[in-house]
């Protein structure tokens, strides 16, 4: 619906009708230093013709350089099809769909949609769904917490192996809730199992475990899973969706598989948009789905055996308890879920398989032609959809150098993980051509000559 302004006239009507004088006295109880008179360097209103180019202009302003970036956020060919029908009517203005009777075709959606996930993860059941990885992460934490009935801990294990985001962002949800993340030291870029022995005897709601881990290297998911159950923790897998198309699930991890498995599903449909809006997913075995947080559709027959759906398990209070809640879901992740949904049923289990095959594949040839430079190093192998190169130099430099000849060239882990010394995460997707490799080769090789 086309968004209409009201007139003078409307506004005086709504003020006379609750007795107030103006909108300044509607509006009198917020204190006068909280308030503004207006938004700096936003200018006075423009007709739509003119503000459609000046977006045009900035948007042109940021260029098409090549990324070799990805670390949680991956430039994946997006089919024309995925957001033609999500950007629909239908669905991009659907609200969540508390009332069955007039929403059947969004929960027959969502009600796929988790069928997919269930199928990738290996595990029984997923919602649909949450803001992004790192809040899917933390409510996994808070949902075995409270489900491992084993543990009487309110800390969770987890790896430096594991994307410092999803910690940071944990942190920050778990820590007014008292509930601790401790982390294992890492050894050649992935969980250290000889750390294992220390925590053996402590009480741990939880392990925690990424696969491919943030620095692209694979977990001993098996015996860190094997482990976890035999010191009575709850096993959390954080997944690349992508990625699970090829790698084992973490529903299959070890003899008894993971309990909970959570990620970002940007890759699954989601542009890269500056940042966002991105979705989360979750998803757990059948015996914890009354501690899962988040939407979660059923399907059944009426009385003539026609296929209905509704949701199930949770009443819309779920949603609204404040604190009391486990989670808060938005409308705006379901638009992300319908697209994912468009984009897995396009691409199918094969399709999934052939972009990770290619990802690795270009990611290989990307090291091995920047490893070709003098003072470029590979740091771990093997590696999976992402690898970490070592320099002999800082890499600020260079990297802004990068970016002013239109490439985005990774990202730099100084910050995160000083250890490591110069190092470079770097990934190419299905995206990246062989002639765009060549390109940042080339144009690293003569940025590292001329220094």
């Amino acid at each position: 619906m086309p968004f209409i302004p009201h007139t003078a006239a409307d506004v005086g009507a709504m003020l006379q009708a609750v007795g107030a004088g103006s909108i300044d006295a509607l509006f009198d109880e917020i204190p006068a230093a909280l308030q503004v008179e207006g938004l700096p360097g936003i200018g006075p209103g423009l007709p739509e013709a003119a503000i459609t180019r000046l977006m045009s202009e900035r948007a042109a302003a940021d260029g098409h350089p090549l990324c070799f970036i990805g670390a949680g956020a991956y430039d994946h060919h997006i089919p024309a099809a995925v957001w033609e029908i999500a950007g629909r009517g239908e669905f991009y203005s659907a609200y969540t769909p508390y009332q069955a009777e007039a929403s059947q075709g969004t929960l027959q959606l969502i009600y796929e949609y988790q069928s997919m996930m269930t199928e990738l993860t290996g595990l029984g059941v997923a919602n649909a769904s949450l803001y992004d990885g790192a809040t899917a992460f933390a409510e996994a934490c808070l949902m075995a917490v409270r489900a491992n009935r084993k543990s009487r801990s309110r800390r969770v294990l987890t790896t430096r192996a594991l994307a410092p985001a999803y910690r940071r962002v944990a942190r920050n949800l778990l820590e007014g809730q008292g509930i601790e993340l401790v982390e294992l030291p890492l050894a050649d870029g992935r969980t250290d199992i000889a750390a294992l022995a220390a925590s053996a005897g402590a009480d741990f709601a939880a392990l925690a475990i990424q696969q491919p881990g943030f620095l692209g290297t694979l977990e001993a998911v098996d015996e860190l899973t094997d482990w976890a159950h035999a010191h009575d923790m709850l096993v959390i897998g954080v997944c690349n969706p992508v990625w699970l198309a090829l790698l084992e699930p973490p529903g299959r991890w070890g003899a008894a598989g993971a309990d909970i498995a959570c990620g970002e599903g940007q890759p699954l449909g989601i542009p890269l948009s500056s940042g966002g809006p991105y979705f989360g997913y979750l998803g757990c075995r059948d015996a914890l789905a009354r501690q899962m947080p988040g939407r979660i559709v059923g399907r059944t027959v009426d009385l003539d055996g026609r296929s209905g759906f509704t949701l199930t398990l949770q009443a819309r209070e779920q949603h609204i308890r404040r604190s009391k809640a486990t989670s808060n879901i938005c409308t705006n992740q379901g638009l992300m879920v319908t697209a994912a949904t468009i984009h897995m049923s396009l691409l199918g289990a094969e399709g999934l398989r052939r972009v990770a095959a290619q990802c690795h594949a270009n990611t290989r040839s990307l090291v091995q032609a920047l490893c070709a430079l003098p003072g470029v190093s590979l740091a771990f192998a093997p590696y999976c959809h992402e690898a970490v190169l070592r320099f002999e130099r800082p890499l600020a430099p260079l990297l802004d150098a990068l970016s002013a000849a239109g490439i985005l060239g990774g990202h730099d882990l100084a910050a995160d993980y000083p250890e490591l010394g110069h190092a470079l995460l770097v990934c190419a997707t299905e995206m990246r051509t062989a002639a765009d490799i060549e390109t940042y080769a080339s144009t690293l090789g003569r940025l590292l000559a001329a220094a």
